[in-house]
C-alpha cells in the first residue's frame, strides 16, 4: 500500500476544521491515488474504490458526531451521506459484477466529493463554528434550508 502524502487537498477545499479538513484530504488523496493507479497500469483493484468507500462512511460518522456534540440539526446532510453511500455502494456491486470501470467510479466520486465539500460541508463547517462559539442554550436548533445545498 502507497504511504500517505499530506498536501493534496487543494486550499481551496478547507473548510477550516482540522478533523474534517484532514479527513478530506485522506479521501482525496486516495482517490487521488488510485486514479493515478489506473492511468498508469489501466487497472484499479475494485478493493481500492471499496477502502475509498470506508473512508467516506468514517468521514461521515465524524460529521455527525461533531454535529451532534454542537447540538446541530444535521438532518438533511445527513440524508446526502446516506443517499451517496447508497449510490456508491451500489456502484461497487456492478464493478464487482463486471458492469461498471473502477476508474468511472472513482472520477464520479471525486466530483461528487469537491461538490459536496464546496457546498455542503463548507456550511456545515460554518454552523458548526457558529454553534462551538455559542454560549446559550444546547436545544437543538436547524441550521437553516440553505444547509444542504444539493443532495
Amino acid at each position: 500500500m502507497e504511504l500517505y502524502v499530506a498536501g493534496q487537498l487543494p486550499e481551496a477545499l478547507l473548510v477550516g476544521v482540522p478533523d474534517i479538513d484532514q479527513q478530506h484530504e485522506e479521501i482525496f488523496n486516495r482517490i487521488s491515488l488510485l486514479k493515478a493507479q489506473c492511468l498508469e497500469s489501466g487497472f484499479a483493484a475494485v478493493e481500492g474504490f471499496a477502502d475509498v468507500l470506508e473512508l467516506f462512511a468514517q468521514h461521515f460518522a465524524t460529521e455527525q458526531m461533531l454535529a451532534e456534540e454542537a447540538a446541530i440539526d444535521f438532518g438533511e446532510h445527513a440524508s446526502i451521506h446516506q443517499d451517496t453511500l447508497r449510490i456508491l455502494y451500489k456502484a461497487l456491486s456492478d464493478a464487482l459484477a463486471g458492469d461498471q470501470d473502477v476508474y468511472s467510479l472513482l472520477r464520479y466520486a471525486e466530483y461528487w466529493f469537491e461538490r459536496h465539500i464546496g457546498e455542503d460541508d463548507r456550511l456545515f463547517a460554518s454552523a458548526l463554528s457558529a454553534a462551538n462559539g455559542r454560549h446559550t442554550s444546547q436545544q437543538r436548533r436547524p441550521l437553516s434550508s440553505s444547509f444542504s445545498a444539493h443532495a
